[in-house]
């Protein structure tokens, strides 16, 4: 089982996002705003689709441990 950020630590690194966002803006979002491995890890697992708000992408992230 992969290791997943807590997902208020998730949404920190988001701050910002304009939604609906697709995968490489979220992950590079994350960057953007500091984002160490374990977030930028679950954020690359995830499947490259439109994420409509935040609360979908924590769902993801949990479901791609």
């Amino acid at each position: 089982m992969a290791d997943i950020p807590n997902p208020i630590q998730l949404q920190k690194h988001l701050k910002g996002v304009d939604y609906p966002v697709g995968k490489a803006e979220l992950i590079q979002t994350a960057r953007d705003h500091g984002a160490d491995d374990l977030v930028i890890n679950a954020l690359e697992r995830l499947p490259d689709r439109q994420y409509d708000g935040p609360n979908a992408v924590s769902k993801a992230v949990a479901q791609e441990r």
